[in-house]
């Protein structure tokens, strides 16, 4: 499994020049690099003065990833910089929507079976058909609720609406954005309807939880109409791609040693993978003994490398965003969004020293029983 990080919607990027990359060595500007270093040493010491009486203009703008490393080491020695692997990241709180072309399209997933949410569905659905012209887009069983079909004066609407079916119906081509009404559990849902790129998720909170959903319902035409317009910000969230894999032993018949790729062989007996399953998860992947009740041995490989072999009920794989979920009721510490990190937690350990091990987002994990 591997990190998927993706942009929910198209955003422009603050790209920095490859001349922003440098070594002050190599280039011969130690001077201009130590008057620099003189002068931000100063607004720090100015910014934390208690003598002065506003220190904002002495402060350096927001930033989420910190000040850039240093790349020299000595007076003579640095870093060599490859172009063609230096990433440009944008800072997250600088991060906005925008529009290629005018949104018309809106997917409005409603909690199922949920009488506190017909009200707010009713009039978020009444906004956008009437007052913005939207193309509204539910899901088939939401219609069957007998509070909304039986519904009369809402019958005009439920004429404008399109309807899909989940695992029958494709429409990750045809939503612009979603509108998720409820707690956390609405947008993981939403968010596996989209095994592909996932358009902007608003969610407004109106569950039990309410890490994922930042928007209250209260006024929600004002915020609806902020994000058709692209003024609003965004936040990025990391995604695992997963691919669950059988393994088996099968006998293959092996000819004067050789096999049928050429490869000289004594041994009759070859593992032959069959792949199973592949899909996107936003939250976590876990990895556990089920039904059984023996203790397992899960090891965890990093690129091909075996790093730990977990004796317990399992493993949890999460991303920052599933660190407060399972991850953080198994003891695991929580993780901002915006730090591409996957983190792998224990599940009951066998043992009194074993916490969760964060590793970097885009390393290849692979979880066997042994």
């Amino acid at each position: 499994m591997e990190m998927n990080r993706e942009k929910l919607c198209p955003s422009k990027a603050d790209v920095s020049s490859d001349s922003a990359y440098h070594c002050s060595t190599c280039h011969n500007d130690d001077e201009e690099w130590s008057n620099t270093s003189r002068g931000r040493a100063k607004s720090r010491s100015l910014s934390a003065s208690p003598a002065l009486g506003s220190t904002k203009e002495f402060r350096r703008t927001r930033s989420l990833h910190g000040p850039c490393p240093v790349t020299t080491f000595g007076p003579k020695a640095c870093m060599l910089q490859n172009p063609k692997t230096i990433m440009h990241i944008q800072d997250p709180a600088s991060q906005r929507l925008t529009w290629n072309k005018p949104p018309k399209s809106v997917l409005v997933i409603k909690k199922i079976h949920d009488a506190s949410l017909l009200q707010p569905f009713k009039e978020l659905c009444v906004y956008l058909t009437e007052e913005n012209n939207m193309i509204v887009y539910v899901e088939k069983k939401v219609l069957e609720d007998p509070a909304i079909a039986n519904d009369d004066n809402f019958g005009p609407v439920k004429k404008k609406f399109c309807t899909f079916r989940e695992d029958y119906d494709d429409i990750s081509n045809q939503i612009d954005f979603i509108i998720c009404l409820g707690g956390d559990g609405t947008l993981l849902y939403a968010s596996s309807l989209f095994q592909g790129s996932v358009p902007p998720v608003m969610a407004f909170h109106l569950g039990s939880l309410g890490f994922l959903t930042p928007f209250n319902f209260e006024n929600f035409q004002s915020q609806v109409t902020q994000v058709i317009e692209g003024n609003a910000a965004l936040v990025l969230r990391s995604r695992l791609k997963v691919k669950v894999v059988k393994e088996h032993r099968e006998k293959m018949t092996v000819q004067n040693g050789i096999e049928e790729n050429g490869v000289v062989s004594t041994n009759a007996e070859k593992e032959v993978g069959k792949q199973i399953m592949q899909y996107q998860v936003l939250n976590e992947v876990v990895v556990d003994r089920g039904p059984s009740s023996y203790l397992s041995n899960v090891d965890v490989f990093l690129d091909g490398h075996l790093i730990t072999t977990v004796q317990g009920d399992g493993v949890i794989v999460s991303t920052p965003t599933g660190s407060t979920a399972y991850a953080a009721a198994a003891g695991a510490s929580m993780i901002h969004p915006n730090v591409p990190a996957i983190m792998i937690t224990p599940i009951c350990p066998h043992s009194l020293s074993f916490r969760p091990i964060v590793v970097p987002a885009g390393v290849e994990l692979k979880v066997s029983f042994s």
